[in-house]
């Protein structure tokens, strides 16, 4: 059990940090545009949030499979596919948690005052030091939030990583899928365990990255 929360964990913290990198820039750009087009986008980015867990994992599988760009793309620089694999775990928790740490983000940054950027701008200021030293310290908050909220949506993800990663044990099976296993082989003392041990984990993991950005 403890080899299964230790990968749960290193699929939710690798899918939430490659959710960061790329939603908080996202999100700031958005923030700042008013043409209709951005709101196109912004709908398109929130999909993952709406659509069944079973469509979106059949759409990954679409667009990761082996025939697929991506796959072919993954197949030459490692020699192997890239469904039913780790990589392809983190990459189904990664998409399954960006709208929800992108919309809370968004939010954050459409709440700071575009005059404190073009303040910042009139003092010499490039765009990446106006993000990085105003943006994103006046939207932290919401940083934090939407960051929580993303890793506990990786943390718990579960249609999508089955239908592209599998749910082969020792190498993509998680937490959550073990205890959906558990569940179907009768073993109801094991689906306790590991939902008391995945909801403490979890929650430890949240409440630091809470207090973090509270202080």
């Amino acid at each position: 059990m403890v080899d299964l929360l230790l990968r749960s964990l290193a699929v939710a913290t690798t899918a939430t940090i490659l959710v960061v990198v790329t939603g908080v820039p996202c999100a700031r750009w958005l923030a700042r545009r008013r043409e209709r087009w951005a709101d196109a986008v912004s709908t398109v980015v929130m999909l993952p949030m709406l659509l069944p867990p079973t469509v979106l994992g059949y759409l990954l599988l679409l667009g990761i499979g082996r025939s697929s760009l991506v796959g072919r793309a993954w197949e030459v620089a490692t020699g192997g596919s890239l469904v039913f694999t780790p990589a392809a775990a983190v990459l189904a928790a990664a998409i399954s948690a960006f709208p929800f740490m992108f919309r809370a983000v968004q939010a954050g940054f459409e709440q700071v005052d575009p005059q404190l950027e073009d303040i910042a701008r009139t003092l010499g200021r490039t765009e990446w030091e106006v993000f990085r030293e105003v943006s994103v310290p006046l939207a932290w908050r919401s940083v934090v939030g939407g960051t929580a909220l993303a890793f506990a949506r990786a943390m718990g993800e579960f249609g999508a990583t089955v239908m592209v990663a599998g749910n082969i044990p020792g190498r993509t099976q998680t937490a959550s899928l073990a205890v959906y296993d558990a569940v179907q082989a009768g073993r109801g003392g094991d689906a306790a365990l590991l939902t008391v041990l995945l909801s403490g984990l979890a929650g430890s993991v949240l409440y630091m990255v809470t207090r973090s950005g509270a202080r």
